[in-house]
């Protein structure tokens, strides 16, 4: 469980760190740069996130993500897992519209394209005056009270503005042939134990896919929960095409 540990602390040194990369994970200071011609540190983190994922997949949505911090902390007050079902597919509206309204302000500003990774930051920091504050809390009850209310993760699931980047990356990555981070099974050494479906942060049901031989899905996390639970060591970290 040492890796789990490891994890978690990665996660919450990030979402402790929130005041300061806040802005670099704002799908409003991109459109804000996007009116200017400006790549700004968020266009910079997105973009990062769609090509790392080619090769690590979700990777930081299991590590490294701020909002995956919080949403680890929800998890004291509802560890419910939560419904798959047609609202997964909310976050992919939100997302398109989203990707629509960047490339719109782009196209209709007049300046000359230009690149400052700290566009609207003080000095690299987000959150740096009283109001910005007000902005930050709105975020964190955004994020916090829907997996309160649903349970594991109902953010990522549903609302997730950066979540449809990596979704695509590993897809790109499949196509391309690319070698990427998976969870390999082996599935004639399950027992049906069913704790890897209890312990996943994303409720997926990982006994069925195991079943298959296939652990993939598009809401995976590689967060490895899974591996580290399995009492017959049927799942392991896989690099491979």
């Amino acid at each position: 469980m040492k890796r789990q540990k490891v994890r978690k602390l990665l996660l919450i040194t990030a979402f402790l760190l929130f005041p300061i990369t806040m802005w670099y994970f704002s799908p409003d200071i991109i459109i804000l740069g996007a009116m200017e011609r400006i790549i700004n540190g968020s266009f910079i983190t997105f973009s990062m996130m769609l090509f790392g994922s080619i090769f690590l997949g979700r990777f930081f949505c299991g590590y490294l993500c701020p909002a995956g911090g919080l949403q680890e902390c929800a998890m004291l007050v509802n560890e419910e897992s939560l419904k798959q079902g047609w609202k997964n597919n909310i976050k992919y509206g939100i997302w398109f519209v989203w990707i629509v309204a960047i490339v719109v302000c782009f196209i209709l500003s007049k300046n000359n394209v230009t690149i400052n990774p700290f566009h609207m930051t003080d000095h690299g920091i987000s959150i740096s005056n009283i109001s910005d504050y007000i902005v930050y809390y709105g975020v964190l009850l955004l994020l916090f009270i829907p997996s309160v209310l649903f349970g594991k993760r109902a953010a990522c699931h549903y609302f997730c503005w950066m979540a449809p980047f990596m979704v695509i990356g590993t897809k790109v990555g499949k196509l391309l042939h690319i070698p990427q981070l998976h969870i390999k099974a082996e599935r004639d050494k399950c027992i049906s134990c069913k704790q890897c479906n209890r312990k996943c942060p994303m409720s997926l049901d990982v006994e069925k896919m195991v079943s298959k031989g296939e652990c993939s899905n598009s809401e995976c996390i590689l967060c490895g929960e899974c591996v580290d639970i399995c009492p017959k060591k049927v799942l392991r970290y896989s690099i491979e095409k």
